[in-house]
């Protein structure tokens, strides 16, 4: 409905006297702990122009110039591919999804929308990724042997139960188990190859369901809501809530991946666990 609000009366009713080549929009970022920002510093880093913004950091005004853009960069796809969609058909714009969780997927983020565009940007996008590289190895080299070999289960809504699998594996962690709260059959379809055989996936599970797989994988960590927070820090299960990133943040882009670390390391480590009783002990 939202969507279709912004489709009828907002879309292609403002003007961009200065469009060029390099402009593009941002759709479906919430800028959860400021996930738009650090999402599109990388992006003008890079040398593209962000002209349009949904909906997280959005303006009006802005959303307007949208259907100007030369690519429509996807961060959220089951909010969001319904009007990039229609982008597409009514004004030929291209869409596609991008991830910015984990330097292993932003490398590949950058180098796949840079090759949308032409050589300047491929060399700019080349040289973004060389200077954070050092910082990015810095990250994993301090936390990956704290973290390397924890198990995680996921149930969030959104991307989430897939776009940031690979910012658990760049710190050496598995997933165990991941599901959505309310996905299609097409984000299943693009989780599957993200994840390892063995790994459970699950669809809109209860309470009751999520607490026995939880009692059967026994999890080092689990991120999921905050319907769920409670239920496993009672049952002394590690935590994060994947919905607001606990308050915490931004998770996304090279900003985000020091702080992700640092909040798994604090969720996993934290000696206050020494005083639960052990959840899985017979």
């Amino acid at each position: 409905i939202a969507n279709d609000a912004i489709r009828d009366h907002v879309l292609g009713k403002g003007s961009l006297p200065d469009a060029g080549p390099y402009d593009v929009a941002i759709i479906g970022d919430y800028n959860i702990g400021g996930d738009a920002w650090a999402s599109r510093k990388i992006i003008e880093e890079m040398g593209l122009r962000v002209v349009s913004m949904w909906s997280g950091d959005g303006q009006l005004e802005t959303m307007k110039v949208t259907h100007l853009a030369k690519l429509n960069l996807i961060h959220c796809y089951r909010s969001m591919n319904y009007i990039a969609r229609h982008l597409e058909e009514a004004y030929g714009i291209p869409w596609m999804e991008y991830n910015f969780f984990g330097p292993t997927k932003i490398e590949a983020s950058i180098r796949a929308i840079a090759k949308r565009f032409d050589a300047t940007i491929q060399a700019k996008a080349e040289k973004v990724i060389a200077k954070h590289r050092a910082e990015m190895d810095a990250v994993i080299a301090r936390y990956r042997p704290r973290l390397n070999g924890k198990s995680v289960m996921l149930y969030v809504g959104g991307l989430r139960p897939r776009h940031v699998i690979g910012a658990y594996e760049d710190l050496g962690m598995q997933i165990t188990g991941t599901g959505y709260e309310f996905g299609h059959a097409d984000d299943y379809q693009r989780t599957v190859p993200l994840v390892k055989d063995g790994t459970v996936i699950y669809d809109d599970a209860t309470e009751h369901e999520m607490e026995e797989l939880v009692k059967h994988l026994k999890p080092d960590l689990v991120g999921a809501g905050i319907k769920e927070k409670y239920v496993f820090q009672k049952m002394g299960v590690p935590f994060r809530q994947m919905h607001s990133w606990d308050y915490s943040g931004p998770y996304h882009g090279y900003e985000g991946f020091p702080i992700f670390a640092r909040d798994m390391d604090m969720a996993i480590n934290s000696p206050t666990w020494k005083l639960v009783k052990d959840p899985f002990a017979a």
